[in-house]
C-alpha cells in the first residue's frame, strides 16, 4: 500500500483480467493498483481457507492500522451517545483494540465465550441466500480487508470495520445470536419471495435497526454502528418510522447510499421478541408449506 504522502498507482479502467475482486468504477480504490492487489491477496487467503482451521492471519499494514484508528477516533463518542445499551454491553465484553486491527482468529476465539456464532472468512460479497444460510449453522461469513485509505469514514461494501465493530460486538448479546440463527434457518427453507422478505427484515434490523432506549432513539444495527456518516446523521438524513414487520418486509433498500428510511422499535428486546416469533413462523411454513396455505 502507498504511504500517506504517496499517490496511488493507477490501474486501467476495469482492472486486469487476473483480479479476484472486482471494484465498481466509483469505488475509492478503483484506480489504485496497489489497493486492488491488496484486496486480491486478502481474498486469496479466504478462498484458500478450509473450514475447521483457524481463520487466516492478515498482516495488516501501518496504513491499514491508521485507517482503523481514524475510524475509532470518530466513532467512539458516537457509540456512547447513540448505541443501545445491549450493544454497549457487548462492546465492554469484547473490548476491541482501538489502535490495531484485531485478527479474525482472535475474535472468533473470544466469541466462544458466547456460543452460537463463529466468524469465518469470505473473499467478498456473496448472495443473500448464501450469507443468511450460513447463519443457520452458526457461521457468520466475514470479510477481512480494510476500506481504502483515502476515505477512512466511508466504505461502499462491508469491510473489517463493519464486521468487527458492527457485528462481532453484537454477538455478545444472546438475542442477536438467536435472531441470526433464526434468519439462517429461515433462509434454508425459504422460497424466493420469502427470501426477499427475510433480506429486508434483516437489513432493517440487524444491519440498520433503531430502537428506543430510555426514551431516546438509538442504534443496534451493525451498518449504523460501524459508519460515522450513518450513525452521526440518521436523525436528519433518514425518515424514521415506527417498527412494523409487515411494512419492513416490503420496504426496498439501497446498499449504495445513506438510508432514506429507518424503523424504530419500542425497545431492542421488543424487536427481538417480535422478529423471533415471525422467523419461527416463517421456518415452520417453509418446512410445511401446507401451514402457510391453511393460514392464508
Amino acid at each position: 500500500m502507498p504511504s500517506d504522502d504517496e499517490s496511488p498507482q493507477t490501474a486501467p479502467p476495469g482492472g486486469g483480467e487476473s483480479d479476484l475482486v472486482r471494484l465498481d468504477p466509483d469505488h475509492p480504490g478503483f484506480r489504485d493498483s496497489v489497493y486492488r492487489a491488496r484486496r486480491d491477496a486478502i481474498a486469496r487467503l479466504a478462498l484458500d481457507y478450509r473450514e475447521g482451521d483457524p481463520p487466516p492471519r492478515v498482516d495488516y499494514t501501518d496504513q491499514e492500522h491508521a485507517v482503523w484508528r481514524t475510524v475509532w477516533e470518530n466513532l467512539k463518542d458516537l457509540h456512547e451517545r447513540r448505541a443501545v445499551k445491549e450493544w454497549r454491553n457487548g462492546a465492554s465484553e469484547l473490548s476491541l483494540n482501538t489502535r490495531w486491527i484485531p485478527q479474525l482468529a482472535e475474535i472468533d476465539e473470544q466469541l466462544k465465550r458466547a456460543p452460537g456464532i463463529q466468524m469465518l472468512p469470505v473473499a467478498g460479497l456473496i448472495s443473500a441466500r448464501g450469507f443468511l444460510s450460513a447463519l443457520g449453522r452458526g457461521v457468520f461469513l466475514s470479510t477481512q480487508y480494510m476500506r481504502h485509505w483515502s476515505r477512512p469514514l466511508y466504505t461502499p461494501e462491508p469491510d473489517v470495520v463493519h464486521e468487527l465493530v458492527g457485528h462481532a460486538t453484537s454477538f455478545f448479546d444472546p438475542d442477536t445470536v438467536r435472531l441470526s440463527r433464526l434468519f439462517g434457518e429461515a433462509a434454508l427453507v425459504a422460497d424466493e419471495k420469502t427470501l426477499a422478505k427475510l433480506e429486508r427484515v434483516y437489513w432493517y434490523t440487524l444491519e440498520f435497526g433503531l430502537a428506543r432506549d430510555k426514551g431516546e432513539v438509538k442504534a443496534y444495527g451493525a451498518g449504523l454502528l460501524s459508519s460515522y456518516g450513518e450513525l452521526g446523521g440518521f436523525e436528519s438524513r433518514s425518515k424514521l418510522q415506527p417498527f412494523d414487520l409487515e411494512t419492513v418486509a416490503v420496504t426496498p433498500y439501497d446498499p449504495t447510499s445513506y438510508q432514506k428510511v429507518l424503523f424504530v422499535a419500542e425497545s431492542f428486546r421488543q424487536m427481538a421478541r417480535e422478529v423471533g416469533r415471525w422467523l419461527e413462523e416463517t421456518i415452520a411454513a417453509g418446512r410445511d408449506p401446507s401451514r402457510s396455505e391453511r393460514g392464508s
